[in-house]
């Protein structure tokens, strides 16, 4: 662990200034995490929160919402006591961040703070904004001089989407490095903060009888599922210029696959372990017409029933054009050409509107011959390894054992754990983890350039063949699974989508 604590910041005093204080993301997510931190006793003690937001507000009607909302959004009840810590740390600015004017009080308002608080100058600078306003954001920091000073951190928080496209995600870069080292700007991937992500690693590292036979030798494909029984709701104009492809694919899905896929890292340092997801993305077999042909499947959810309830299709919902050609689902077949997975098919989908709200990622084994305590009539499933990330969180393992009920019949049979077992309580929000490392400088779950830069590469070309085809839509029901063609992905190999149940 010692090459580990090399990568971090032991002085985490700061003040943690978050443009968007008045939006969805503060309250839903950013200020129920700083609460279960300061729960926790993991916030220093010389720490303020800045919100920035247009609207004007005193400072007691801005407190006020935030406590409404952890109440609403907290993992944990609002105690008093804590409140009244993380209360006293939560300044509200009213800031027109578009109006380079500003930045410059903002600076003064900030160094008081300083003063006052004793936060030795760092800065984590949160951007909770729409992404176009990043740039504008940032150049503000730096001509006010804000981004940098010396003796003390500054670190930049960017969330998802990091471009809409390869060139747009490099111009993007470009501007955030003219102010901030890489090493300085961490890019959002909540679903690097969940627990079964984090705990890939140890699962694969830690345990020899999973890293011995993780590989193409013992392993006969990896299923990677992210489903969601909601719609896009009112989010139909985001979705629009998203779809299933630049929204889960691209970041999700990329990062959660390189975590399975990775060697070894050399040591537990943040670049190390970068530089091992890196090369399973730059692994990925060549993206050819031919393959895009036989192995992609887009799809778009038409009317249906969720849970016994009428929904409408993605044509119909707000703010989505009604010949809308964007996609909602995405199921492909890809090989990671290394010697560690070269012929190991690995299955990943995608999609709203679906017949269940899971995450989760399925290593299915290669099969012992039928020859022992088998007959013709019955049969043997193959061991599964299964991580289930949400709504369920933990692990089982499926194996086969004798079916003391008949002579010589076979059962498969699970060894279940869950993160939910009374002995372990609550597991830790993503954001909390994530907002716990910035803090700390470990930018371990968050992505360097090169990971981006690599994930785009791949996902162009998935969503230029996507724009030019005319495809069917829609072509799932709301409630099912998916397109009938996604099915059809895998039983041309003679295999299936595994329904596990949650």
């Amino acid at each position: 662990m010692m090459d580990k604590l090399e990568n971090i910041s032991l002085d985490m005093s700061s003040i943690m200034v978050i443009f968007g204080g008045t939006g969805d993301l503060t309250k839903r997510k950013l200020m129920p995490a700083l609460y279960n931190l300061a729960l926790d006793n993991l916030i220093p003690e010389n720490f303020v929160v800045v919100a920035i937001g247009r609207r004007q507000y005193s400072q007691e009607a801005y407190k006020k919402e935030i406590y409404e909302a952890i109440e609403k959004y907290s993992r944990n009840k609002i105690s008093d006591d804590i409140w009244k810590r993380l209360e006293g740390m939560i300044h509200y600015y009213q800031l027109d961040f578009l109006h380079m004017e500003g930045y410059g009080a903002l600076k003064e308002y900030l160094q008081k703070l300083d003063q006052g608080y004793n936060t030795k100058g760092n800065r984590l600078y949160y951007l909770a904004v729409a992404p176009e306003y990043f740039e504008t954001i940032v150049s503000g920091l730096q001509d006010s001089g804000m981004a940098v000073s010396e003796g003390s951190w500054s670190r930049l928080v960017i969330e998802k989407p990091f471009g809409k496209d390869l060139k747009t995600a490099s111009a993007l870069n470009k501007a955030l490095l003219k102010v901030f080292p890489e090493k300085s700007i961490f890019r959002i991937d909540h679903y690097l903060g969940k627990e079964m992500i984090q705990n890939i690693m140890v699962l694969r590292f830690c345990n020899s009888i999973f890293e011995s036979i993780w590989n193409n030798k013992f392993i006969d494909n990896i299923q990677i599922t992210l489903a969601e029984k909601l719609g896009v709701g009112t989010r139909g104009g985001y979705y629009e210029h998203s779809g299933a492809m630049r929204d889960m694919i691209q970041n999700h899905i990329f990062q959660i696959l390189s975590l399975v896929a990775m060697e070894p890292p050399v040591n537990l340092k943040t670049d190390s372990i970068r530089s091992e997801k890196l090369k399973v993305l730059e692994a990925i077999e060549d993206i050819t017409p031919e393959f895009l042909k036989n192995n992609v499947v887009f799809g778009q959810y038409g009317p249906g029933f969720i849970d016994g309830s009428f929904v409408p299709g993605y044509r119909q919902e707000l703010n989505v054009p009604p010949d809308s050609m964007t996609e909602t689902f995405v199921a492909m077949k890809l090989h990671i050409n290394n010697f560690r997975w070269a012929g190991t098919p690995f299955y990943i989908r995608t999609g709203k509107r679906l017949g269940k709200t899971s995450a989760e990622i399925v290593v299915q084994f290669k099969s012992l011959p039928n020859i022992l305590y088998f007959k013709d009539y019955e049969i043997q499933e193959p061991n599964l390894l299964v991580l289930k990330i949400q709504p369920s969180v933990g692990v089982f393992f499926q194996f086969n054992t004798r079916d003391f009920s008949s002579h010589n019949g076979i059962v498969a049979t699970k060894m279940d754990t869950s993160h939910y077992s009374p002995t372990q309580g609550n597991t830790p929000e993503a954001y909390e983890r994530l907002i716990y490392d910035i803090l700390r400088g470990d930018g371990t779950l968050f992505s360097r350039w090169d990971e981006v830069e690599a994930a785009w590469t791949v996902a162009d070309k998935l969503i230029q063949y996507r724009e030019s085809k005319k495809h069917q839509f829609p072509n799932y029901d709301a409630g099912t699974m998916g397109p009938i063609r996604s099915f059809e992905l895998l039983a041309r190999d003679g295999r299936k989508w595994w329904h596990i149940e949650n």
